[in-house]
């Protein structure tokens, strides 16, 4: 669907893409925080949060007939590294089961404060539905 960009000889990286190289129809996700559809936090668990932010993407996605493999990029915004890192292998399992085994290239980073005063953890994301 998507070529994954490894440049040879480089160690391959766990659970993202250095890049990938995608056509067709672009879908641009703007950032997700881990409350409901309605705007409510059904959890202040980091974890829980992270598992909601995805759903929400994949809502979002869904909207144009998109699904989780065809996300090309993803940015992770979290208020805490420690709690981030302390937390990965839940996150790890929260992303197989809400996005499965597709991993694209991502990026992450500790920030001040999300917008959203509860917010733990904020993730942008771009899909292409290819041609």
């Amino acid at each position: 669907m998507h070529t994954i960009l490894q440049p040879e000889g480089w160690a391959k990286p766990v659970g993202y893409a250095n890049g990938v190289a995608a056509r067709g129809q672009m879908i641009f996700i703007g950032g997700q925080v881990g409350w409901t559809g309605q705007g409510q936090f059904e959890t202040d668990d980091f974890v829980g949060q992270v598992r909601q932010t995805l759903a929400n993407i994949v809502a979002v996605l869904a909207e144009a007939g998109a699904m989780p493999e065809h996300i090309t990029s993803m940015t992770w915004y979290f208020t805490d590294k420690a709690e981030y890192l302390a937390n990965l292998k839940g996150i790890g399992e929260a992303y197989r089961e809400v996005i499965g085994r597709h991993f694209p290239a991502m990026a992450a980073m500790q920030v001040m404060a999300l917008v959203e005063d509860r917010a733990k953890v904020e993730i942008q994301a771009t899909a292409v539905i290819p041609d």
